[in-house]
């Protein structure tokens, strides 16, 4: 089971830090993700931890400002630099199998947690 937490409502240009706890197996995992869905749009991705080695993924658009990172059963993502079109639900996801569409496709990853919403004001 997942729980992602840490959103809320800051000004462009502010940060948030966005919490997910993870339960159950985690030894067993083989990534986690963070995904966004603003309204009226898909659910895209922002960025992907591979376990075993901590490698790193992110989308273009939030390259250089958010930054991903884990701890034993937690994983966070520092963003930073916030625009209002980063304004959206975010979800973090997990999966314990290697896909080839990993970490990009939400169909690679089989939990995911109960969005936190995060809204950047202009």
């Amino acid at each position: 089971q997942l729980q992602a937490f840490g959103g809320g409502l800051v000004q462009a240009g502010g940060s948030l830090r966005l919490s997910c706890a993870a339960s159950g197996r985690t030894s067993s995992l083989y990534g986690m993700g963070w995904f966004r869905q603003a309204p009226g749009k898909e659910r895209e991705f922002v960025s992907g931890l591979r376990w075993s080695d901590g490698r790193l993924y992110y989308a273009d658009y939030v390259k250089g400002r958010f930054a991903m990172s884990r701890g034993n059963t937690m994983v966070y993502l520092q963003m930073n630099s916030l625009k209002p079109e980063d304004t959206a639900v975010y979800y973090c996801a997990a999966t314990y199998h290697s896909r080839s569409d990993y970490p990009e496709s939400t169909y690679a990853y089989g939990y995911w947690g109960l969005g936190t919403l995060v809204t950047v004001s202009s």
